[in-house]
């Protein structure tokens, strides 16, 4: 998003007159930013967001928008109308571990009120085209998540599978471990966001939790890990490294919660 002091045609006195806008601050959930955006749609110069991170212009109204259903549902219900399939690009949007998150959501919905109809396809448009590359972001992260996502066995039975993603696709990959682990127990953590989704095998559960979590292993739990750490480390050769293939294979931010790259048997 260009500043505007970025703006072409404009003299820097005028530009001191114009810097004055609304910055609507909400609590980064869905509610929060279709609230804001009941009145962000037409303020032309506004952000909306729920970072800390922005640098706030000077002489910029601060606007803290508390959730107002009455407002979001009109949002919602006036976007359903011209495209209903752009509920899910927002939400996914707003998954989106980005600082300028709600900004491109807030573009995107602009186009879709101006043009009264879908516009995912038309690319030739910037804020078509950034939250298409957004949503892209977020789906390829939940996928692969659903095959690098390592549980453990804690003593009661109940799995445990930490992981730090980029966005926020926690409630994206439940579903598939739900159908894959129906009949077993178990506990997603992102140590990110200090949430977790709790699966006793009738319902799911999401909850906020620490950081850290002290869970101790089942013994069998236990000797996989080490047999695995052993194996890991017998077909590796050590006067012949190759990290950078191994990158290539598995990115590094995927290692963290691994146990043969942590630890020895």
């Amino acid at each position: 998003m260009k500043s505007l002091r970025e703006l072409p045609g404009r003299s820097a006195r005028p530009l001191q007159k114009m810097i004055k806008m609304n910055i609507y601050i909400t609590d980064g959930t869905e509610n929060g930013f279709y609230s804001a955006a009941f009145f962000a749609c037409t303020d032309k110069h506004c952000i909306i967001t729920s970072s800390s991170n922005w640098q706030i212009p000077l002489g910029a109204n601060i606007v803290c928008d508390a959730p107002d259903e009455s407002h979001a549902e009109r949002v919602r219900k006036k976007l359903c109308e011209y495209d209903r399939a752009a509920l899910r690009d927002i939400s996914l949007l707003l998954r989106r571990g980005s600082d300028t998150r709600e900004m491109t959501a807030l573009e995107y919905l602009r186009l879709i009120v101006k043009t009264r109809g879908p516009v995912r396809d038309m690319l030739a448009q910037p804020a078509v085209l950034e939250a298409t590359a957004e949503i892209k972001k977020v789906t390829l992260e939940a996928h692969r998540f659903t095959g690098f996502l390592r549980f453990m066995e804690g003593e009661s039975g109940v799995f445990y599978a930490p992981f730090s993603p980029d966005n926020d696709i926690l409630e994206l990959i439940v579903p598939h471990f739900i159908r894959r682990l129906k009949t077993q127990p178990f506990v997603i953590h992102d140590t990110s966001r200090k949430t977790a989704a709790l699966w006793n095998t009738r319902e799911c559960l999401y909850t906020s939790t620490d950081e850290k979590v002290n869970i101790c292993l089942s013994e069998y739990e236990q000797t996989f890990q080490n047999l695995w750490k052993e194996y890991y480390r017998s077909v590796n050769i050590q006067q012949r490294p190759h990290e950078k293939q191994m990158k290539g294979y598995m990115p590094v931010r995927y290692w963290k919660y691994m146990p043969e790259k942590h630890g020895s048997a």
